[in-house]
Parts: C-alpha cells; sequence; structure tokens
C-alpha cells in the first residue's frame, strides 16, 4: 500500500469510527449482553467479540463488542454497531450476504447507513474478511439464540 492510498483509506471518518468503539463496552458480565459470539478473520487475523440482548420479538435491542483489527475493521464494526439496533437474524443475514457481494464488486453499495466511509477498501481484499466480523458475529449469536444453545 503506497502512502496516497493510505490517505485514501484510512480517512479522517474511519479513524473517527475506530475511535468510535468505546460507545459499545463488552464488558465482562453476561446480565446485560447474554448473547455473546466470536468472529475472526482467517485472512488478517481480525478478530471480534460481540454481545447482545434481543427484545420479546427477537430484535436487537441491546449490543456490544470487543474488536482487535485494523482501522478498516474497526470502522465496519463501529458502522454495524450505529445501525445494529432492532435489526433480527433474518435481516442480519440478509446484509451480511448483500455485504459480501459488494465487497466481492458483484453488487453496489448495500442498504446499511455508513458504509460508503469504508468503500475504499472494496479495493484491498485482504481487509475484506475485517469487515465482515460483526455480521458474521451477530448472526451466529442470534441463531445460536434460536436454536436454544
Amino acid at each position: 500500500m503506497t502512502a496516497l492510498s493510505a490517505k485514501v483509506l484510512y480517512t479522517a471518518e474511519v479513524l473517527a469510527l475506530a475511535t468510535s468503539l468505546a460507545d459499545y463496552p463488552l464488558g465482562e458480565s453476561r446480565a446485560t449482553l447474554p448473547l455473546r459470539a466470536d468472529a475472526r478473520s482467517p485472512t488478517c487475523g481480525s478478530s471480534l467479540t460481540i454481545g447482545l440482548a434481543v427484545n420479546e420479538a427477537g430484535a436487537i435491542a441491546g449490543i456490544g463488542a470487543r474488536v482487535q483489527a485494523c482501522a478498516i475493521g474497526q470502522a465496519a464494526a463501529a458502522i454495524f454497531l450505529n445501525a445494529a439496533l432492532g435489526q433480527d437474524t433474518r435481516s442480519i443475514a440478509d446484509s451480511e450476504r448483500a455485504v459480501a457481494v459488494w465487497l466481492s464488486g458483484r453488487a453496489g453499495l448495500p442498504d446499511w447507513p455508513g458504509l460508503s466511509l469504508i468503500s475504499g477498501a472494496i479495493a484491498y481484499p485482504a481487509r475484506h474478511g475485517a469487515i465482515l466480523l460483526p455480521w458474521r458475529a451477530a448472526r451466529s449469536a442470534l441463531c445460536s439464540a434460536a436454536s436454544g444453545s
């Protein structure tokens, strides 16, 4: 990655998103966020643990995360966390598929608020796994709740 491309990839908005993760603490207690799941990108080693609480309808009512990733992975997690409340298993799975297809270049920008801020990462396939982590972890946590495990 050249210095110029790094400037395009790591914008002030991306870096601000990365620092906003402090607004979504995971905490050690499962009392407030009982559904937990981990996701790891085999490409870059980024990892994410997500904690969720759901309402009676199965929609996300509370959320927190612990993220160990590059600034793009952190920004993607913040983008996910900022818009995840109210989402259910189906909408998370649909969004995960849409983001994956977008990253592959086979479709346009998905309807998830804020994704345009990391659109420069499409040109960096090594970052794609880190971008998908929050959707994968949330889907896993929600599916485990639905299956009762």
